[in-house]
């Protein structure tokens, strides 16, 4: 059967089609948070099938699968990439309602050409078509990228990484930008001390210093900052279940650390104090350099305890978390803002129980300095898809103002993820061009697409000055 990705995909009506095609489509894309390998940029690696490239590390797919009782040998395990791409096919036309089908038939469609539904009958066709495909120069990491416009992207990078993939990129003179993100969040997961003492060696190691001390701590994150900061990074990012505030401080940040390092555990108090501690200080050091600082709030991370133990983190065992977020997220920001050291902010949640929380708070931390200071962030994770992107953006329009949105990330691991872009900029146009229909908007062509490519493009590229 014919793919229902038509050239008017999502777009209801004549505005909202000619805001897209006439003002998003065209615009390069800016990537300014995603999980990619920077290895396999700097190599250009040459994928040998499709399952290598879409299916490795994608644990988007990997939950549909096992809800729909594949085995694990199919997913994870040890079947042949060819197996596991028939397993996927077996298991699409089964993810309707699910972005997973409009990812997969849009991503087949702008990669390979491919106008078919994917289903076990083509499955073996479609597997033996793409693996051609993908030898081609096109189709290798630097060709998918540039197929898509991509202006630049910034990776998640640990304080430990030496960088040497995004210095061999810088080196190579290519017309994609490729950016380190500064992630820190082991420098201060003190609630398992064994794992974070061992992190503390490799720490140390990176920052050719011995960390004895919670004042070495904090020296050797401040010369990993300047590190990442002489190798292009302009943004950090921490993902958390939520931010930690102490009006009053019923602690000494350095008698905690000694305590780490003795092999005592810390108490739940003393851990949210440590690390709302060390994340001011984190933070102190992005406004110096002025970069942006993101966070990443509420996710449940690790459920699944046998599959844990099994197959590690970042599998497919995260969920949405119902963390309190209001009172010490105002309290962090406050306590930033009142010296003047709150560098340009965005905030992520990943309960649509807290869009509006998000979107308000943001808005409590604009000072007029820059334009969208603080932003509400794109819909994330378990929110981004259709549903969960208008619902970010109707209430990021109702609580602030949409025309300062930074826009779209894909916040993936595969290099044939960038159509999310294009399923981002189609679902915008959609919402503005329905206001028009509707009569809630003027059909202002010219200043409504100027808008849509601000969003879609010009303001990340003015915010992030990359």
């Amino acid at each position: 059967m014919k793919t229902f990705v038509t050239d008017n995909f999502l777009l209801q009506n004549s505005f909202s089609q000619r805001l897209y095609h006439q003002y998003a489509a065209h615009l390069p894309i800016l990537d300014y948070h995603n999980h990619l390998p920077p290895k396999e940029i700097a190599e250009n690696r040459v994928f040998e099938n499709i399952s290598q490239v879409w299916l490795a590390g994608d644990h988007y797919k990997w939950r549909a699968m096992r809800a729909l009782g594949v085995n694990e040998h199919y997913i994870t395990g040890k079947a042949t990439d060819k197996e596991k791409f028939l397993k996927w096919a077996e298991t699409v036309p089964h993810t309707v309602r699910n972005p997973l089908y409009h990812w997969t038939h849009l991503e087949l469609q702008r990669y390979f050409g491919v106008e078919e539904l994917l289903t076990p009958k083509n499955a073996e066709d479609i597997y033996e078509r793409t693996t051609a495909q993908l030898q081609k120069p096109s189709h290798h990491t630097l060709g998918l990228l540039e197929g898509k416009k991509v202006e630049f992207l910034c990776t998640t990078d640990d304080p430990t990484d030496p960088l040497q993939h995004h210095r061999k990129i810088g080196a190579q003179g290519l017309s994609i930008g490729v950016y380190p993100t500064f992630r820190p969040d082991k420098a201060f997961a003190v609630e398992d001390p064994d794992a974070y003492m061992h992190y503390l060696d490799a720490l140390s190691s990176a920052a050719k210093t011995d960390i004895r001390t919670y004042d070495d701590l904090l020296q050797a994150l401040e010369d990993r900052i300047a590190f990442f900061h002489e190798t292009g990074c302009r943004l950090a990012d921490h993902g958390l279940e939520c931010l930690h505030y102490f009006k009053k401080k019923p602690f000494k940040a350095e008698k905690l650390f000694q305590k780490i390092r003795d092999g005592r555990d810390l108490g739940a108090d003393e851990i949210a104090f440590f690390k709302a501690e060390t994340l001011l200080f984190l933070c102190r050091a992005y406004h110096k350099r002025g970069w942006t600082q993101q966070f990443h709030l509420g996710a449940i991370r690790n459920n699944n305890k046998r599959l844990l133990t099994a197959l590690g983190p970042d599998t497919g065992f995260d969920s949405m978390g119902d963390f309190s977020q209001a009172r010490a997220l105002s309290g962090f920001l406050n306590d930033l803002d009142s010296t003047n050291e709150l560098t340009k902010t965005i905030l992520y949640n990943l309960n649509p129980a807290d869009n509006e929380v998000f979107a308000t708070m943001a808005g409590n931390f604009n000072d007029g300095t820059v334009k969208g200071k603080v932003q509400f962030g794109s819909a994330w994770w378990f929110l981004d898809q259709k549903d969960g992107m208008e619902k970010q953006m109707n209430t990021l329009s109702n609580m602030g103002l949409l025309s300062c949105f930074v826009g779209m990330l894909t916040d993936s691991r595969s290099f044939l993820s960038f159509p999310r872009h294009e399923y981002f900029r189609r679902i915008l146009c959609n919402l503005i061009g329905e206001d028009v229909e509707n009569g809630q908007l003027p059909a202002d062509e010219e200043w409504l697409g100027k808008i849509v490519g601000d969003i879609c493009y010009h303001n990340a590229k003015a915010y992030f000055g990359l």
